[in-house]
């Protein structure tokens, strides 16, 4: 169990690093920035699949069986994931805008990335308690799904009256709430047996939601045939990746 803590909280600490990609972007051009992170964006989503159906599901199916619970568990993810963007009336800018954004629309980025990051951490504790392997390639499906949003996230609050290090610092503490998410969990998983028949259905729901819906539509925003041939094979990288994982 100890090695399951070690593995976890160290994950959750890479992933909150993210948060500091905003450094290494700064100077780049909007437009090739765009150009990046649009393929960035394909190969995430390909990830959060390739985990959802090559790594949790099939985890969840061998341990528990695949009753109408765990149905029930990924639907719930999915209706959280929906809940919160609706409830803090924002979703998440995978690609920078240039428009003027107020402040109070910053602060509620700064909440929304919070709870967000906060169940990023619960998932990670999770897929830790299945096996060190699922850990890993959970941990490295939140980090490519976290590079892109950052990204934006960054972008949001410089639009919303931040200074870069303000913004960094409070990207940064945001991030930090998937280390407490990681903490509770583990923590609870003494008390409440068999937490993970529900968590780990419920990660698959949040992921598909955050792949359908967040990144696929900014997918299809670019119709040029070679460009989105580009972003298929991005995508089918990101699921062969996962699969790669499996081996290792």
């Amino acid at each position: 169990m100890l090695v399951n803590w070690i593995y976890a909280l160290a994950s959750v600490l890479i992933v909150s690093s993210v948060s500091f990609v905003g450094i290494l972007i700064f100077p780049i051009k909007t437009d090739k920035l765009k150009k990046m992170l649009i393929y960035m964006v394909s190969f995430s989503a390909g990830a959060l699949f390739g985990d959802v159906f090559v790594h949790l599901l099939p985890e969840t199916v061998q341990e528990y069986g695949f009753g109408l619970m765990t149905s029930l568990y990924l639907i719930f993810g999915i209706i959280i994931s929906f809940s919160i963007e609706k409830f803090v009336h924002w979703r998440h800018c995978h690609i920078p805008t240039t428009r003027e954004h107020i402040h109070p629309f910053a602060m509620m980025n700064l909440f929304g990335d919070s709870v967000h990051n906060f169940i990023d951490g619960l998932i990670i504790g999770a897929s830790y308690l299945v096996s060190i392997p699922v850990g890993i390639a959970t941990t490295i499906a939140i980090i490519l799904h976290e590079l892109p949003q950052e990204i934006g996230d960054f972008g949001v609050l410089l639009h919303g009256g931040f200074t870069k290090s303000k913004a960094l610092f409070f990207n940064f503490i945001t991030a930090l709430t998937a280390v407490l998410g990681a903490i509770l969990f583990l923590i609870g998983s003494y008390y409440f047996e068999d937490v993970t028949q529900m968590l780990i259905p419920f990660a698959a729901g949040t992921f598909i939601y955050i792949a359908g819906s967040d990144l696929i539509p900014e997918l299809h925003k670019e119709v040029e045939i070679k460009k989105s041939m580009m972003q298929l094979i991005a995508i089918i990288l990101g699921v062969s990746f996962m699969f790669l994982l499996l081996l290792v």
